[in-house]
């Protein structure tokens, strides 16, 4: 009884989330002749009449202060049917007009698709724009819009330009990523048939920001946030924190608090309210999560808990080795990466896509047409890598045994001549963790990136190994996911090994030629890795040896970071990829369409 109780109170909330949501919607001035019933759609989806009913009552007040409608629900054999009659000679579309600007733009038509801005992120170099589009919409292309730049106080565009790339995962959902102008410049989304543009929508942070969320098997939320700024490897109190849901955290005095289970570094696992678990995907896309300190300001944000892990995986994994990696602009290197170590017992690949804009969505869906089993996740979040890895663990964790963190540089090698299978094979089920050392290779004489691939062409490295890269259990991760990007933490009761080198190593081609190597400066990846053009931590070991703050070539470039001649690597890939007739490698036959359309970022 106590459990239905609390159920029907989280439902009463909720609906008041969503019925304020409507309301303000409905005074802004953007959504003057918004429709009637908007929300009744997430509604119907909710597994009780009895929150049905609620809904439309709550709701057909304010819908028939704009123009006059009826909702008739039908429920037949557990189906809830709504049917909305519209006393209209038309069909309505809103006015897609920026509510804060005064510009000379022409309103959506009713050819137009109703369409809005959910929210903008603004990232040092680029403004990521998050479209809504109605149900069954086509999407629009890269050719079909632009990113229009606006001068304070000016009713006139200052700059055109074509998005970097519109992305996503969503049916209804786009991201356009758009070149980022000097402050006081706004970007809008322009449609090109007809002129129209769309509004901002609501700004935000990208360093101050909940930005992604997914509901785990046990039915807790995962949130990722930036903002927090919680030391590094270390669980914090949870009692400190608490996880907020709702539908805007600004206006909105409507919201569910959460108790947090876990928290540390930007990982925050949050016990999800009843109604959140019990509501539909269409349901939960309209409320967000966050989190903030006790007492303190709820960070903002874009998160969504409407995705959902399988709560009953299958008792058998269907790959016994994965590997997880997130790139920017590595489409030159990725087919080599992705043959080669399909041969070494390889079965899946997570690639986590931060921002590329070199067509790798063309070549990941050609390899994977080819019977590679790889996907491309779209996680534009900059300096994000830990929970990047966090979020592909989980991914990965149901389909895969063991799943390798590790970049398109590194190359897992077997000296001795087994495969992955060899050594997984000869492990005890208490072991969660292989520990595998990293050599790192110089450019080894080279000036031009070699046309035969990263295996063939750098064959001189440092004699010392550098740290090391983990392949792991997902099913033995600690519950917090905690990592450092190197390794994760366990739950406890499992057992780290590390793996000799005679066995299987990491050649790591670190410093390649400069016109790859510079590409670092463009910005790290992980979060506790300071940008190598900033003026602290210039003693790091993740910064190179030799280098300042700037991306200038030492004459002696090609010639450095050359102890050890090492061709093992080289030797076997040749023997068993190359062509017998013409010894061309697989990779290179490829070689044509990267040099054509390829825009390097």
């Amino acid at each position: 009884m106590k459990h239905r109780e609390e159920e029907e109170e989280e439902e009463n909330q909720l609906v008041q989330i969503l019925d304020d949501h409507s309301d303000r919607h409905e005074r802004s001035k953007k959504t003057k002749q918004h429709m009637c019933c908007s929300l009744e759609q997430s509604a119907l989806s909710h597994s009780r009449p009895s929150f049905l009913l609620r809904f439309l009552v709550l709701h057909s007040a304010s819908s028939l202060k704009r123009f006059l409608c009826f909702s008739l629900l039908i429920e037949m054999e557990n189906a809830v049917l709504c049917y909305v009659v519209q006393l209209h000679n038309r069909t309505f579309r809103p006015p897609l007009v920026s509510p804060w600007r005064t510009l000379a733009l022409k309103s959506i038509s009713s050819e137009s698709p109703v369409l809005t801005v959910q929210e903008t992120v603004l990232f040092p170099d680029q403004a990521l724009i998050f479209l809504k589009y109605p149900q069954a919409t086509p999407l629009f292309t890269k050719d079909d819009i632009d990113c229009v730049y606006f001068s304070p106080n000016s009713s006139q565009p200052h700059l055109n330009l074509q998005p970097d790339s519109v992305d996503g995962e969503d049916p209804d959902v786009q991201i356009v990523r758009c070149p980022l102008h000097p402050r006081g410049i706004t970007a809008f989304v322009g449609v090109k048939s007809n002129g129209h543009l769309l509004p901002i929508g609501p700004t935000y942070r990208w360093d101050s920001l909940a930005y992604e969320a997914l509901i785990d098997r046990d039915n807790t939320t995962i949130v990722f946030v930036k903002g927090l700024n919680l030391p590094r490897r270390i669980v914090v109190d949870p009692s400190r924190f608490e996880c907020v849901y709702g539908s805007d955290f600004i206006a909105s005095k409507l919201l569910l608090l959460a108790e947090v289970i876990s928290i540390g570094q930007e990982i925050v696992r949050c016990k999800t309210p009843l109604s959140i678990l019990s509501g539909s995907r269409n349901v939960n896309s309209s409320v967000k999560v966050s989190v903030r300190g006790v007492g303190k300001t709820i960070l903002s944000s874009v998160a969504r808990p409407d995705r959902r892990l399988d709560p009953n995986p299958p008792s058998q994994k269907k790959h016994q080795m994965c590997v997880c990696t997130m790139l920017r602009n590595q489409a030159q290197f990725l087919r080599e990466w992705v043959v080669y170590h399909a041969r070494m017992g390889v079965q899946q690949w997570f690639i986590y896509d931060n921002n590329s804009n070199d067509n790798i969505d063309s070549l990941i869906k050609s390899l994977d047409d080819e019977n590679f089993n790889i996907t491309r996740h779209v996680w534009p979040w900059i300096k994000t890598q830990e929970a990047g890895f966090a979020h592909c663990a989980l991914r990965a964790r149901d389909s895969c045994e063991w799943v390798g963190f590790i970049d398109v540089d590194e190359f897992l090698h077997f000296p001795s001549g087994l495969s992955m299978r060899d050594v997984i094979g000869n492990l005890t089920s208490n072991v969660a963790e292989l520990r595998v050392n990293c050599h790192s290779f110089g450019p080894s004489g080279l000036k031009r990136v070699p046309a035969k691939g990263l295996t063939q062409g750098y064959t001189c490295r440092m004699a010392a190994a550098e740290r090391h890269k983990s392949i792991v259990r997902p099913e033995a991760l600690n519950s917090t996911l905690i990592n450092s990007v190197h390794h994760f933490q366990l739950t406890s009761g499992f057992e780290v090994v590390d793996v000799k080198r005679n066995v299987l190593v990491i050649n790591h081609y670190k410093y390649q030629v400069w016109e790859v190597f510079k590409e670092k400066f463009y910005r790290r990846a992980a979060a506790y890795v300071v940008d190598w053009q900033e003026e602290k931590n210039l003693g790091s070991m993740d910064r190179t040896p030799g280098l300042g703050t700037r991306p200038l070539e030492p004459p002696d470039w090609s010639t450095r970071f050359c102890e050890v001649v090492d061709t093992g690597l080289r030797d076997r890939v040749a023997g068993m990829f190359s062509d017998p007739k013409t010894q061309r490698l697989p990779w290179q036959k490829q070689e044509k369409f990267w040099l054509i359309g390829t825009r390097r970022g």
